[in-house]
Protein backbone atom coordinates (compact mmCIF):
# COMPACT_ATOMS: atom_id res chain seq x y z
CA UNK A 1 0.00 0.00 0.00
CA UNK A 2 1.18 3.57 -0.87
CA UNK A 3 2.61 5.42 2.12
CA UNK A 4 2.30 9.08 1.82
CA UNK A 5 4.60 10.96 4.58
CA UNK A 6 6.43 7.72 5.50
CA UNK A 7 8.97 9.74 7.91
CA UNK A 8 5.58 10.71 9.90
CA UNK A 9 5.22 7.43 10.68
CA UNK A 10 6.31 4.13 12.29
CA UNK A 11 5.25 0.82 12.57
CA UNK A 12 5.39 -1.82 15.37
CA UNK A 13 5.38 -5.47 14.29
CA UNK A 14 3.56 -7.22 17.03
CA UNK A 15 4.97 -11.28 17.59
CA UNK A 16 1.88 -12.66 19.20
CA UNK A 17 3.15 -15.88 21.04
CA UNK A 18 -0.01 -18.25 21.04
CA UNK A 19 -3.23 -18.13 19.32
CA UNK A 20 -6.23 -20.67 20.30
CA UNK A 21 -6.18 -23.48 18.05
CA UNK A 22 -2.80 -21.83 15.96
CA UNK A 23 -0.67 -24.38 14.98
CA UNK A 24 2.81 -23.88 17.49
CA UNK A 25 4.64 -23.74 14.66
CA UNK A 26 3.21 -20.09 14.24
CA UNK A 27 6.72 -17.86 15.29
CA UNK A 28 5.49 -14.08 13.98
CA UNK A 29 2.36 -12.22 13.45
CA UNK A 30 2.52 -8.97 13.52
CA UNK A 31 1.03 -5.69 13.58
CA UNK A 32 2.06 -2.63 12.50
CA UNK A 33 1.57 0.76 14.03
CA UNK A 34 1.17 4.13 12.30
CA UNK A 35 1.05 7.31 14.10
CA UNK A 36 -0.24 9.86 11.08
CA UNK A 37 -2.78 10.39 14.14
CA UNK A 38 -3.39 13.37 16.68
CA UNK A 39 -4.87 11.35 19.07
CA UNK A 40 -2.51 8.59 19.51
CA UNK A 41 -0.88 7.10 22.76
CA UNK A 42 2.73 7.99 23.15
CA UNK A 43 5.37 6.10 21.82
CA UNK A 44 6.46 5.27 25.70
CA UNK A 45 2.25 4.20 26.95
CA UNK A 46 2.33 2.23 23.41
CA UNK A 47 5.40 0.09 23.77
CA UNK A 48 4.34 -0.93 27.52
CA UNK A 49 0.77 -1.81 25.84
CA UNK A 50 2.58 -3.97 23.81
CA UNK A 51 4.52 -5.41 26.26
CA UNK A 52 0.91 -6.12 28.54
CA UNK A 53 -0.13 -7.86 25.97
CA UNK A 54 2.59 -10.21 25.33
CA UNK A 55 4.27 -8.63 22.04
CA UNK A 56 7.52 -8.67 21.30
CA UNK A 57 8.42 -7.31 18.14
CA UNK A 58 8.54 -3.73 16.29
CA UNK A 59 9.09 -2.47 12.79
CA UNK A 60 9.54 1.45 13.20
CA UNK A 61 9.94 3.44 9.57
CA UNK A 62 12.73 5.74 10.61
CA UNK A 63 15.01 6.14 13.40
CA UNK A 64 12.63 7.80 16.32
CA UNK A 65 14.46 8.14 19.46
CA UNK A 66 11.70 8.14 21.63
CA UNK A 67 10.14 4.72 20.26
CA UNK A 68 14.24 3.40 20.22
CA UNK A 69 14.85 4.71 23.67
CA UNK A 70 10.87 3.38 25.23
CA UNK A 71 12.49 0.08 23.63
CA UNK A 72 15.24 -0.42 25.90
CA UNK A 73 15.05 -3.53 27.70
CA UNK A 74 11.90 -4.43 26.84
CA UNK A 75 12.52 -7.77 25.06
CA UNK A 76 10.90 -6.71 21.85
CA UNK A 77 12.55 -7.62 18.72
CA UNK A 78 13.20 -4.66 15.93
CA UNK A 79 12.94 -4.04 12.41
CA UNK A 80 14.17 -0.48 11.87
CA UNK A 81 13.45 0.90 8.72
CA UNK A 82 16.06 3.76 7.75
CA UNK A 83 13.69 6.29 6.60
CA UNK A 84 13.50 6.70 2.40
CA UNK A 85 14.15 10.38 2.79
CA UNK A 86 17.64 9.04 3.98
CA UNK A 87 17.70 6.62 1.26
CA UNK A 88 19.80 8.88 -1.65
CA UNK A 89 22.19 9.96 1.53
CA UNK A 90 23.12 6.52 2.40
CA UNK A 91 23.83 4.90 -0.74
CA UNK A 92 25.96 7.54 -1.61
CA UNK A 93 29.15 6.85 0.58
CA UNK A 94 29.83 3.95 2.87
CA UNK A 95 31.05 6.63 5.26
CA UNK A 96 27.15 8.05 5.18
CA UNK A 97 26.07 4.63 6.35
CA UNK A 98 28.43 4.35 8.59
CA UNK A 99 27.64 7.76 10.59
CA UNK A 100 23.99 6.89 10.27
CA UNK A 101 24.72 3.35 11.86
CA UNK A 102 26.76 5.07 14.74
CA UNK A 103 23.62 7.60 15.19
CA UNK A 104 21.09 5.25 14.90
CA UNK A 105 21.98 1.37 15.85
CA UNK A 106 25.42 1.42 18.11
CA UNK A 107 23.51 3.64 20.96
CA UNK A 108 20.62 1.49 21.27
CA UNK A 109 22.10 -2.31 20.41
CA UNK A 110 21.86 -4.36 21.93
CA UNK A 111 19.60 -2.83 24.65
CA UNK A 112 16.88 -2.73 21.89
CA UNK A 113 17.42 -5.52 20.04
CA UNK A 114 17.51 -4.56 16.68
CA UNK A 115 16.45 -7.71 14.10
CA UNK A 116 16.41 -6.27 10.67
CA UNK A 117 17.25 -2.49 8.85
CA UNK A 118 15.12 -1.92 5.94
CA UNK A 119 16.32 0.35 3.47
CA UNK A 120 13.34 2.00 2.14
CA UNK A 121 9.42 1.63 2.25
CA UNK A 122 7.77 1.15 -1.44
CA UNK A 123 10.42 2.52 -2.73
CA UNK A 124 9.23 4.33 -6.92
CA UNK A 125 10.62 5.78 -9.57
CA UNK A 126 14.73 6.53 -9.98
CA UNK A 127 14.94 6.05 -6.42
CA UNK A 128 14.77 2.61 -6.49
CA UNK A 129 18.49 2.71 -7.88
CA UNK A 130 19.71 3.71 -4.61
CA UNK A 131 18.55 0.39 -2.64
CA UNK A 132 21.38 -2.15 -3.74
CA UNK A 133 23.88 0.66 -2.74
CA UNK A 134 22.70 1.89 0.17
CA UNK A 135 22.11 -2.22 1.21
CA UNK A 136 25.90 -2.82 0.32
CA UNK A 137 26.94 0.62 2.48
CA UNK A 138 24.89 -0.29 4.83
CA UNK A 139 26.18 -3.94 5.24
CA UNK A 140 29.77 -2.77 5.07
CA UNK A 141 29.03 -0.24 8.28
CA UNK A 142 27.36 -3.02 10.30
CA UNK A 143 29.96 -5.20 9.87
CA UNK A 144 32.97 -2.65 10.26
CA UNK A 145 31.16 -1.81 13.63
CA UNK A 146 30.88 -5.45 14.62
CA UNK A 147 27.36 -5.73 14.11
CA UNK A 148 27.23 -7.98 11.10
CA UNK A 149 24.06 -10.09 13.00
CA UNK A 150 21.52 -7.42 11.92
CA UNK A 151 20.55 -8.18 8.38
CA UNK A 152 19.21 -5.73 5.65
CA UNK A 153 16.73 -5.49 3.07
CA UNK A 154 14.16 -3.12 1.72
CA UNK A 155 10.41 -3.52 1.83
CA UNK A 156 8.63 -3.68 -1.64
CA UNK A 157 5.81 -2.38 -3.14
CA UNK A 158 3.28 -5.84 -4.52
CA UNK A 159 3.04 -4.18 -7.80
CA UNK A 160 7.34 -5.07 -7.80
CA UNK A 161 6.13 -8.34 -8.90
CA UNK A 162 4.50 -8.55 -12.67
CA UNK A 163 2.63 -11.68 -14.11
CA UNK A 164 1.03 -12.55 -10.96
CA UNK A 165 -1.39 -14.67 -11.85
CA UNK A 166 -0.70 -18.01 -12.48
CA UNK A 167 1.38 -17.34 -9.34
CA UNK A 168 4.35 -19.28 -10.92
CA UNK A 169 4.28 -16.52 -13.40
CA UNK A 170 5.31 -14.01 -11.03
CA UNK A 171 8.59 -12.35 -12.18
CA UNK A 172 9.74 -8.69 -10.98
CA UNK A 173 9.20 -5.87 -13.30
CA UNK A 174 12.42 -3.95 -13.28
CA UNK A 175 16.08 -4.98 -13.40
CA UNK A 176 16.86 -3.62 -10.24
CA UNK A 177 14.78 -6.09 -8.44
CA UNK A 178 17.33 -8.92 -9.55
CA UNK A 179 19.82 -7.22 -8.20
CA UNK A 180 18.31 -6.87 -5.07
CA UNK A 181 17.32 -10.55 -4.89
CA UNK A 182 20.82 -11.55 -5.59
CA UNK A 183 22.45 -9.41 -2.66
CA UNK A 184 19.93 -10.77 -0.56
CA UNK A 185 20.92 -14.31 -0.97
CA UNK A 186 24.26 -13.37 -0.44
CA UNK A 187 23.69 -12.16 3.26
CA UNK A 188 20.66 -14.33 3.90
CA UNK A 189 18.34 -11.71 4.98
CA UNK A 190 14.73 -11.91 3.90
CA UNK A 191 12.59 -9.81 1.02
CA UNK A 192 10.47 -7.55 2.93
CA UNK A 193 6.68 -7.56 0.46
CA UNK A 194 3.67 -5.79 1.21
CA UNK A 195 0.70 -7.78 -0.03
CA UNK A 196 -2.64 -6.46 -0.22
CA UNK A 197 -5.45 -8.86 -1.27
CA UNK A 198 -7.87 -6.18 -0.10
CA UNK A 199 -6.92 -4.15 -3.00
CA UNK A 200 -6.87 -6.48 -5.94
CA UNK A 201 -10.14 -7.69 -4.75
CA UNK A 202 -11.36 -4.38 -4.60
CA UNK A 203 -9.96 -3.50 -8.19
CA UNK A 204 -11.65 -6.40 -9.65
CA UNK A 205 -14.40 -7.92 -7.64
CA UNK A 206 -15.96 -9.61 -10.98
CA UNK A 207 -13.37 -12.41 -11.19
CA UNK A 208 -12.45 -12.46 -7.57
CA UNK A 209 -14.28 -13.56 -5.20
CA UNK A 210 -14.65 -11.92 -1.25
CA UNK A 211 -14.60 -16.01 0.07
CA UNK A 212 -11.45 -15.90 -2.17
CA UNK A 213 -9.89 -12.64 -0.66
CA UNK A 214 -10.77 -13.33 2.58
CA UNK A 215 -9.64 -16.94 4.01
CA UNK A 216 -13.32 -18.31 3.25
CA UNK A 217 -13.86 -21.42 2.15
CA UNK A 218 -15.35 -21.71 -1.78
CA UNK A 219 -13.05 -21.33 -3.96
CA UNK A 220 -9.85 -23.33 -5.63
CA UNK A 221 -7.56 -22.01 -8.17
CA UNK A 222 -4.90 -24.49 -9.59
CA UNK A 223 -1.98 -23.27 -11.13
CA UNK A 224 -1.50 -25.40 -14.07
CA UNK A 225 2.18 -24.79 -14.59
CA UNK A 226 3.02 -26.76 -11.42
CA UNK A 227 -0.04 -28.12 -10.29
CA UNK A 228 -0.40 -26.24 -7.04
CA UNK A 229 -3.52 -25.31 -6.13
CA UNK A 230 -4.83 -22.23 -3.87
CA UNK A 231 -7.69 -21.56 -1.56
CA UNK A 232 -7.04 -17.77 -0.84
CA UNK A 233 -5.52 -14.91 -2.85
CA UNK A 234 -2.37 -14.43 0.19
CA UNK A 235 -0.72 -17.38 -0.69
CA UNK A 236 -1.21 -17.08 -4.81
CA UNK A 237 -0.29 -13.56 -4.06
CA UNK A 238 3.00 -14.45 -1.76
CA UNK A 239 3.72 -17.14 -3.81
CA UNK A 240 4.14 -15.15 -7.13
CA UNK A 241 6.97 -13.36 -5.02
CA UNK A 242 8.62 -16.76 -4.37
CA UNK A 243 8.39 -16.94 -8.28
CA UNK A 244 9.80 -14.03 -8.97
CA UNK A 245 13.03 -14.85 -6.82
CA UNK A 246 13.65 -18.16 -8.56
CA UNK A 247 13.51 -16.70 -11.68
CA UNK A 248 16.07 -13.56 -10.35
CA UNK A 249 18.34 -16.25 -9.69
CA UNK A 250 17.48 -16.39 -5.45
CA UNK A 251 15.21 -19.02 -4.75
CA UNK A 252 16.33 -19.51 -1.32
CA UNK A 253 15.65 -15.65 -0.11
CA UNK A 254 12.92 -15.90 2.21
CA UNK A 255 9.57 -13.41 2.12
CA UNK A 256 8.38 -11.49 5.00
CA UNK A 257 5.41 -9.96 4.42
CA UNK A 258 5.86 -6.31 5.73
CA UNK A 259 2.40 -5.18 5.56
CA UNK A 260 -1.00 -6.82 5.15
CA UNK A 261 -4.52 -5.91 5.90
CA UNK A 262 -8.30 -4.70 5.55
CA UNK A 263 -9.82 -1.57 6.28
CA UNK A 264 -13.32 -1.31 8.43
CA UNK A 265 -14.45 1.81 6.61
CA UNK A 266 -14.01 3.62 3.87
CA UNK A 267 -14.10 1.99 0.52
CA UNK A 268 -16.03 -0.74 -1.42
CA UNK A 269 -15.97 -4.04 0.60
CA UNK A 270 -14.33 -2.18 3.43
CA UNK A 271 -16.40 -2.83 6.84
CA UNK A 272 -15.57 -4.61 10.32
CA UNK A 273 -16.86 -7.80 9.76
CA UNK A 274 -14.98 -8.30 6.44
CA UNK A 275 -11.74 -6.73 8.22
CA UNK A 276 -12.26 -9.08 11.07
CA UNK A 277 -12.53 -11.70 8.99
CA UNK A 278 -9.64 -11.31 6.52
CA UNK A 279 -7.18 -10.27 9.93
CA UNK A 280 -8.17 -13.48 12.20
CA UNK A 281 -8.15 -15.34 9.04
CA UNK A 282 -4.16 -14.53 8.53
CA UNK A 283 -3.60 -14.97 12.29
CA UNK A 284 -5.05 -18.26 11.66
CA UNK A 285 -3.36 -18.99 8.48
CA UNK A 286 0.16 -17.91 7.97
CA UNK A 287 1.83 -20.94 10.66
CA UNK A 288 0.99 -22.95 7.91
CA UNK A 289 3.29 -21.36 4.86
CA UNK A 290 1.89 -20.91 1.42
CA UNK A 291 1.42 -24.24 -0.98
CA UNK A 292 5.12 -23.54 -2.24
CA UNK A 293 6.29 -22.86 0.78
CA UNK A 294 5.00 -24.88 3.73
CA UNK A 295 6.53 -23.16 6.62
CA UNK A 296 5.82 -20.36 8.59
CA UNK A 297 5.65 -17.18 7.09
CA UNK A 298 6.57 -14.26 8.90
CA UNK A 299 3.53 -11.78 8.54
CA UNK A 300 2.48 -8.08 9.78
CA UNK A 301 -0.94 -6.85 10.04
CA UNK A 302 -1.40 -3.31 8.53
CA UNK A 303 -2.64 -1.23 11.28
CA UNK A 304 -2.46 -1.19 15.34
CA UNK A 305 -4.57 2.00 15.60
CA UNK A 306 -6.95 3.71 13.25
CA UNK A 307 -5.27 7.32 12.26
CA UNK A 308 -6.88 10.65 11.85
CA UNK A 309 -4.59 12.78 9.84
CA UNK A 310 -3.89 10.26 7.05
CA UNK A 311 -4.31 11.29 3.38
CA UNK A 312 -4.54 9.55 0.39
CA UNK A 313 -7.16 6.69 -0.27
CA UNK A 314 -9.63 7.17 2.07
CA UNK A 315 -9.48 3.55 3.49
CA UNK A 316 -5.87 4.71 4.45
CA UNK A 317 -6.99 5.68 7.74
CA UNK A 318 -9.35 2.82 9.01
CA UNK A 319 -6.99 0.06 8.74
CA UNK A 320 -6.69 -0.29 12.63
CA UNK A 321 -7.51 -3.14 14.98
CA UNK A 322 -7.37 -1.03 17.53
CA UNK A 323 -8.79 2.56 18.03
CA UNK A 324 -7.09 5.35 19.38
CA UNK A 325 -8.19 4.75 23.09
CA UNK A 326 -6.75 1.55 22.61
CA UNK A 327 -10.25 -0.42 22.51
CA UNK A 328 -10.58 -2.92 19.88
CA UNK A 329 -12.26 -1.76 16.41
CA UNK A 330 -13.74 -5.44 15.76
CA UNK A 331 -13.57 -8.96 17.95
CA UNK A 332 -9.63 -10.06 16.81
CA UNK A 333 -8.40 -12.86 19.03
CA UNK A 334 -4.29 -13.14 19.39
Amino acid sequence: MARNDVASMFAVALFIGAFAAVPTSVQSIGVCYGVIGNNLPSRSDVVQLYRSKGINGMRIYFADGQALSALRNSGISLILDIGNDQLANIAASTSNAASWVQNNVRPYYPAVNIKYIAAGNEVLGGATQSIVPAMRNLNAALSAAGLGAIKVSTSIRFDAVANSFPPSAGVFAQSYMTDVARLLASTGAPLLANVYPYFAYRDNPRDISLNYATFQPGTTVRDQNNGLTYTCLFDAMVDAVYAALEKAGAPGVKVVISESGWPSAGGFAASPDNARTYNQGLINHVGGGTPKKREALETYIFAMFNENQKTGDPTEGSFGLFNPDKSPAYAIQF
